[in-house]
């Protein structure tokens, strides 16, 4: 009798250990709707350029085309952009040289470097990062690169279903990393997942500087309060418009959600309790998100407009946002580039800046089309906005109006 009680009080102890672990499962039953609706593609032609729309005072040209899979933007000197392609493994160099927003040169910087991805440069190196690799290569005067790169970190997480790692340094000198998480919606046992991480550029050790932001591809630094923003990628399979793609202000220590919540610390009943509290009780400690935009729009690379020149001086405090459109809704939606209007350094709304890209396409079928994904996004100093299309292969040039005409007159 004795080994049969204490048989029994070892299982429960088990049992309450487990919990104590993993959570216990929700009390609500919940039921998860996956819907798979991709936009039909249709492959780029001239004129569907034609197509697309901007704001009054602004226009739109292809600055490049035939590029297969263009994904993150950076602007050098001299009419240099350089883009990384994850899929081809590489880094171009474009080079428009006469200043007309078309690209005439292009090279390849970079050819080894599998699954590249993020893009930046600081003090005459590059910085390029895949999913668990950070290198730096020495940047030669005329824009090329030194064929062999420094590898500087080689351990940061595996990538799952979000490799898409990005980088910049901050104003604080400081170099950040986006991590994604490995899956659509786990709870991950690497802490560096879901997650911001600072890195000290004198000894190249990382540390955890923000945490539960499941995808966030896109940040930058406000240009006025050098605060960091980010915008990140709900979760899939929870149904049409839930959960939002969230604009949070980043901050140090900050805690977003993931996996317990979404939103405005909205909790996501289909997810087991944390280990040893509540959800509810849980996301009382996270920091909200300040702004909420439409369920699966996908968003990607994000940018400030900040101190370009060429551009209306209301636009300086806000940001664009590349939406890469959705596959997980009945309807399609995203697939354009959206300006986040911020004030008084808050993000505040959303308005369309760049679109077109998806079609009515098929109505019999009951199927869009699309002939775009945006991608990348970069400003350059003269105030020249540059996207990329990683579907079609393009890069967009979107200007003023007004600095196209000085350069037609100055041709001529």
């Amino acid at each position: 009798m004795k080994k049969s009680i204490l048989f029994t009080v070892l299982f429960i102890t088990g049992i309450l250990s487990l919990w104590a672990q993993r959570g216990l499962p929700p009390d609500a039953k919940t039921r998860s709707v996956l819907v798979t609706k991709y936009a039909q593609h249709l492959d780029f032609l001239p004129p569907m350029v034609k197509l697309l729309k901007v704001p009054d005072g602004w226009q739109v040209k292809v600055a490049a085309s035939g590029l297969g899979r263009p994904r993150m933007l950076y602007p050098g000197p001299n009419g240099v952009l350089y883009i990384t392609r994850r899929d081809g493994g590489d880094v171009l160099m474009l080079r428009d040289a006469d200043g007309d927003h078309q690209f005439e040169e292009l090279v390849t910087v970079v050819y080894d470097f599998k699954g590249v991805h993020g893009i930046t440069a600081k003090d005459g190196w590059m910085y390029l990062c895949n999913n668990n690799e950070l290198r730096r290569y020495k940047m030669l005067p005329d824009g090329r690169l030194e064929k062999t790169g420094e590898t500087l970190i080689n351990d940061l997480p595996d990538g799952g279903q979000h490799p898409n790692r990005t980088i910049d340094f901050g104003p604080d000198g400081m170099l950040y990393i986006s991590v994604g998480t490995l899956c659509n919606d786990c709870k991950e046992s690497d802490k560096e997942t879901a997650s911001m991480l600072q890195v000290d550029p004198n000894t190249w050790k990382r540390t955890l500087f923000a945490s539960g932001l499941r995808n966030t591809i896109g940040f930058d630094w406000h240009p006025t309060t050098k605060e960091l923003w980010g915008i990140d990628n709900g979760g899939d399979g929870k149904g049409n418009r839930w959960p939002p793609e969230e604009v949070n202000h980043i901050v140090k220590g900050g805690v977003y959600g993931y996996p317990f919540a979404y939103g405005k610390r909205e909790v996501d009943d289909s997810r087991e309790d944390p280990a040893g509290d509540t959800k509810e009780e849980w996301v009382k400690n996270t920091v909200a998100s300040t702004l909420e935009l439409p369920a699966h729009m996908a968003p990607i690379g994000f940018k400030f407009f900040g101190n370009a020149a060429n551009i209306p001086a209301d636009y300086a405090e806000d940001g664009l946002v590349c939406w890469h459109g959705s596959w997980n809704r009945s309807k399609p939606v995203g697939f354009k580039v959206q300006r986040i209007r911020f004030q008084n350094g808050v993000a505040v709304g959303a308005e369309d800046f760049l679109t077109g890209f998806l079609t009515p396409g098929f109505p019999l079928l009951k199927r869009k089309a699309r002939f775009g994904r945006p991608a990348g996004v970069t400003i350059t100093p003269q105030g020249t906005v540059y996207i990329s299309d990683d579907a079609n292969g393009v890069i967009y040039a979107i200007t003023q109006k007004t600095v196209d005409s000085s350069i037609s007159k100055a041709g001529k």
